[in-house]
């Protein structure tokens, strides 16, 4: 779907894309702070301490440096090289995801993708769609390039849904850069899933459950949570669902996007996050406040030390150029 490039700024949407990623990851793990909750009950603003990034915004950088490494095309070994470099060296993973700690661990043992993210207790969590950004970044405009991307970044920590949740985020990224409309962001996440899988059971119950509504947010947030809500708050099914059902009820508005995807509750960064690249890529940086950007445009190195004051918007722009 290639549009006339003249009239699009790729760096701008790139920065937006992980900045928005950035701002959602770190907005979202604020709002679910007990002292914060009690302090504010919910949170409408960046509150006074100190917010640091967390796994989302690190894992994404990494899946960022993969892709500038190889001139946006990437094969399994480049992914296995970098994990090595970055990852498994890592005594401790802080704050890092179980899906990402056990597909370290496989690789410690000698097991390499795909069967690092197969045989993972974790495979099916939304561990690979939080940093799958930026292959749709790469890929603008071309939903089978992002999905490709995704999947060759994905499989070494996950499989089935949790690749198919990677994609569906590489996707509508895709389309956003590209300036699709909502139901062609939304398009392109839904097609990533199998008709026969648990994300597409997920996407199709909550978006029927969108439409009896009408969109209404306030009365579809309750019966939303109800239907998604499962054993684990970080798998596929719910998570990447409820981001995408957010992005629809707030009509991709970055802000608001940010705001209630924040105060979900549940893996609300990880939904932040994801809400924050699909929305930033579609309006671009100039959509976030100036303030926002400033928090997060340097991360801290809590889950990834290598990524510690990395300039998100000089790797957009490093991206943007691969497109």
């Amino acid at each position: 779907m290639k549009k006339n490039t003249k009239t699009i700024d790729y760096q701008d949407k790139a920065a937006g894309c992980l900045i928005g990623l950035a701002t959602g990851d770190a907005f979202g793990d604020a709002a679910r702070d007990p002292e914060n909750q009690f302090l504010y009950g919910i949170t409408m603003d960046f509150p006074e301490k100190e917010t640091g990034s967390t796994d989302d915004t690190e894992f994404a950088l990494l899946t960022a440096e993969i892709l500038i490494r190889t001139g946006g095309k990437p094969a399994p070994e480049d992914v296995l090289a970098a994990w090595k470099e970055h990852v498994v060296v890592q005594d401790e993973l802080r704050r890092g995801g179980a899906s990402e700690r056990e597909a370290a661990a496989n690789i410690r043992k000698g097991i390499i993708a795909p069967d690092s993210g197969r045989f993972n207790a974790f495979s099916y969590t939304d561990g690979a769609a939080m940093r799958a950004a930026p292959a749709g970044i790469v890929a603008a405009g071309n939903i089978k390039r992002a999905m490709e991307l995704a999947r060759i970044d994905a499989e070494i920590s996950h499989d089935r849904d949790g690749i198919w949740g990677a994609q569906a985020v590489a996707a509508a990224v895709a389309v956003a850069m590209e300036s699709g409309t909502l139901d062609e962001i939304l398009h392109a996440a839904f097609q990533c899933a199998p008709p026969d899988s648990w994300f597409y059971h997920s996407l199709k119950r909550c978006f029927d459950l969108l439409d009896h509504y009408d969109n209404k947010l306030e009365k579809a947030w309750m019966p939303l949570h109800q239907i998604l809500r499962c054993e684990n708050k970080a798998a596929v099914p719910e998570a990447v669902t409820s981001a995408l059902a957010i992005f629809r009820l707030t009509d991709g508005n970055f802000e608001k996007g940010i705001l209630y995807s924040g105060n979900f509750g549940r893996d609300s960064d990880t939904i932040g996050a994801v809400v924050g690249a699909i929305s930033g890529a579609l309006h671009g940086l100039k959509a976030i406040p100036r303030d926002w950007v400033d928090k997060v445009r340097k991360p801290s190195g809590t889950c990834l030390n290598f990524t510690r004051g990395k300039d998100l918007i000089q790797m957009a722009t490093d991206l943007a150029k691969l497109i």
